[in-house]
């Protein structure tokens, strides 16, 4: 199946420097640095970028479950929240809450919740994170 990949670089020691991370696709380019990821600097980082890909893989999933099951959405629109927090001497991306809203016709709430559930416990990354708290609130518009 596919392989991506994207790259990062950094110059200096952790709080004065910098870096750019580049997405493979080249769709994709931004600087980050310590007051990017520890504070509220200017720059991307890469609890970010995490919660990019978990919304959008978590978005498709939920999409193809409901289309499979004969509900095709209308839209599916979700948020990812990484929260960095200190653990011991360094950091650890504690949890991640996702936060979807969705238009699907035909659809009660009771299968639409179902369908969320399936999607966060079987998109990729949410497999690949595994190891992290997810938390799910999904709304049917």
């Amino acid at each position: 199946m596919a392989m991506r990949q994207s790259d990062a670089e950094w110059r200096g020691d952790l709080k004065s420097g910098s870096g750019t991370m580049r997405l493979g696709s080249g769709a994709f380019e931004g600087a980050y640095s310590f007051p990017s990821r520890f504070e509220n600097g200017q720059g991307t980082n890469p609890e970010e970028l995490i919660a990019a890909a978990h919304a959008g893989c978590f978005s498709m999933a939920l999409s193809a479950a409901l289309s499979q099951a004969g509900h095709p959405p209308t839209r599916v629109h979700t948020t990812a929240k990484v929260h960095l927090e200190k653990a011991g001497a360094g950091f650890a991306i504690s949890r991640i809450e996702l936060d979807c809203e969705a238009e699907i016709p035909g659809i009660d709430d009771a299968a639409f919740q179902e369908q969320a559930k399936g999607a966060k416990a079987n998109c990729p990354v949410s497999k690949a994170l595994a190891g992290t708290e997810i938390s799910l609130t999904a709304k049917l518009l």
